[in-house]
This record gives structure tokens, sequence and C-alpha cells, in this order.
């Protein structure tokens, strides 16, 4: 296997730190927050005391100050553990960096420290029950009053951390007759009047991680907290198009982590298995079955690690980071699917790792917009328009 030059010794220590974590407050407990919808808020609290929630964040907003290595680290090893429920990811390098990108100082000092210690939880609300991938098509609107505030109304499907989150970044148009140049975000918070979480969505996987419908109903939004301030109204399509090639690089992360899971899984799966008088693993089948799989994820790893070093460079472009979630996330599907062939009947068990590994899986190909979506991008990197 190819040896990753990726993290330095630091990284590795701080590898090593998570790991116990997760095995002493995210392993015993996981099986019982699949059972019940969400992990337990007390989790978050938790990780903002050890300095595992938002670590790319300044130090003078809560942070560490360190580079989007750590917070790899981190989905590499939730990935790896099959901890799908922890949305740790979503919180720290996706919501977090909304508001240090975009989020006026004020903003900055009010929320991101308070995201940081875990005292609040974050959400992103883009897709909605008819518009999904096409953020274009968004129906939610948050239009300007005489006092400054903008009235919301519409709502929100599948939002990760949407039941727990305190605070919410909504897409919404602020001029809907201007079209994705009318698009602005909102920061919405817990107990604002009008604004009513659903029940948390039962879903093929990923079943400990809440995941949840939000309603909003003549929300009063005070102009404080429009994303930017005026200078970004009717700019937050941009804003969304900057950083979802990052989004879909931590997918891309996911799906190669769980993908060298379930080898390892099946891998000693098969040398433990007796079909025949004789080990699983003896059968040419399952050696050249793994053997292909293994090297397809050596491929995808150092296709990944390479696009990690353009994104530390701040180089990596959409093209490029739609070619990573997409083809990566195939593999991870095709891997599963073939790791629970070699299990037998034990990989349509619930209790078995690369089962629920299986479930959790297949909507990795759907969010952070579809594949379909991801071939699209790349076609028009190329230079090949579509018409309508």
């Amino acid at each position: 296997m190819i040896e990753r030059t990726l993290f330095s010794p630091e990284h590795e220590s701080f590898r090593e730190a998570f790991r116990r974590f997760v095995e002493r407050e995210i392993a015993p407990f996981h099986a019982q927050w699949e059972e019940q919808g969400f992990v337990d808020r007390a989790l978050w609290r938790q990780a903002g005391e050890h300095g595992y929630l938002c670590p790319t964040l300044p130090e003078r907003l809560g942070g560490a100050g360190a580079d989007k290595l750590y917070s790899v680290v981190q989905m590499e090893e939730l990935a790896r553990g099959g901890f799908t429920g922890v949305g740790f990811g979503l919180h720290s390098e996706i919501v977090a960096p909304y508001l240090l990108h975009y989020g006026t100082p004020e903003q900055q000092a009010r929320w991101l420290p308070r995201l940081a210690s875990g005292e609040m939880v974050g959400a992103i609300a883009m897709s909605e029950p008819a518009a999904g991938s096409d953020l274009q098509a968004i129906q939610s609107t948050a239009l300007r009053q005489s006092d400054g505030s903008y009235l919301l109304n519409g709502s929100k499907t599948f939002i990760t951390n949407g039941w727990h989150a305190d605070l919410v970044i909504v897409v919404a148009k602020t001029d809907p007759a201007a079209g994705a140049k009318g698009t602005s975000l909102l920061v919405v918070e817990r107990g604002m009047p009008g604004f009513e979480k659903g029940q948390r969505l039962k879903k093929l996987g990923l079943k400990a991680q809440d995941t949840s419908e939000l309603f909003f109903h003549a929300v009063r939004v005070p102009a404080e907290n429009l994303l930017g301030g005026p200078a970004l109204e009717n700019r937050g399509f941009a804003c969304l198009m900057e950083q979802l090639p990052w989004e879909r690089m931590q997918i891309a992360v996911t799906a190669v982590a769980a993908s060298e899971a379930a080898i390892a899984w099946t891998l000693q799966y098969v040398k433990d298995r007796r079909v025949f008088g004789q080990a699983l693993a003896n059968f040419q089948n399952t050696r050249w079955k793994l053997a292909e799989l293994q090297t397809e994820v050596q491929v995808a790893r150092v296709f990944v690690d390479r696009c990690l070093e353009l994104v530390l460079q701040d180089r990596l472009d959409t093209a490029t980071a739609s070619m990573a979630k997409y083809w990566t996330t195939d593999l991870q599907c095709k891997v599963m699917d073939e790791c629970v062939q070699l299990h037998g009947g034990y990989g349509f068990m619930w209790e078995l790792p690369i089962t629920r590994a299986y479930a959790d899986a297949r909507v990795q190909r759907i969010y952070g917009g579809t594949n379909e979506i991801m071939k699209e991008v790349i076609a028009r990197g190329m230079g090949l328009g579509g018409g309508r």
C-alpha cells in the first residue's frame, strides 16, 4: 500500500487522542443512539470541552487555529468506526465556515464561540421538498419589512442536526424575482416565533443522525441576522457555490475511510469463516474480489489525499471536487455491496457493522449534490454546456 504523507506527527497524535475519545464517549452508545434516532446532546458539550468542535476556527473565536486536516482526521475516525450519527463535520466544517467567511465581526463573536464550545449545535437548511440539488429552485422567501427585519416563510427538509439545532443558516429568496441572484442566507435561532421543527425523519441509514424537517411560519428575522449584513443581501447563492467544493470533499473523505473499514472487516471475516472445510479466504473468487476492491480504494485514497493538499493550498476547483465526490461515493456503494455479499447471510444482519455501513453508504451519492449533478458540473468544466 502507498504510504500516506498528508499528515504530520502532530496530526497523528491528535488522531490517537480523538480515537480514545471515540472509544470512550461514542462507541459504547452509538447502537442506542441508532435506536432512539439521535445522538445524546451531552456529546456536543463533551466534544467542545475537549476541543473537538470547530478546531479550524481562530483561537479568538473559540477554535484552535488548526488546519483542515485536523477535521479530516475526525471525519476518517468516525467513518472507520461506522459512527455516522455524529454530526460534528457539518457543524464544524460547513456551518462554522459560513459564519467565519461571510459573517460580520459581530456575528462571528456572537455565535462562533458557542458553536466551538458545544453550547450551540449548528445546521444549514438548503434542501426543500421540491428543491434538492437544484438550489436555484428554492421557494422559501425572506422579505424585507419596513423596520429592516425579514419575514421568513417556507419549509426545509433532510436537515442534518435539524432536531438539535440552536442555529440554522437558512437559504431563502430575499428578491424572488431575481432568481439565484436574489438569494440570501439568514441565521435563524432556536426560540424565534414561527420557527418549528418537524419529527425526526426515519431513514434507510444514518439512523443515529437526527435529520428533520424545518418549518418557518412568518418568522421575523432581525436585520442583524442576515449573514454578512447588507453587503451580502442577494449574494447567498455565490456564497453557497464557494463553499460546496469543501463540503463535497468531506463526503469523499468519509467515503474512502468507510470503504477501507469495510474491506478490513471483510478481510477478517473471510479468514475466520469456514466453508466446505476451508477458510472462505482460500477461494479464488474471494481473493480476487478483495484484491479488486483494495486496488480501487487505493486509487481513490491517493486521489483524495491529493485533493486535500489542494484544499490546504486553496487551489481545489469545483470540477475536481465534484470528481472526488462522485467517484468515491459510487465506489463506496460498490465496496459495501461486494463486502456484504462476501459476508453471506450474516451480511444481512443489522448487528454487523458491514450491514449498517451498507445502509449508511447509499445517501452519499445523493446529498451534497447528486452524482448526476456532479457529472454535469464536471462536463461544464470541460466546456460542455447543457441546454434546456
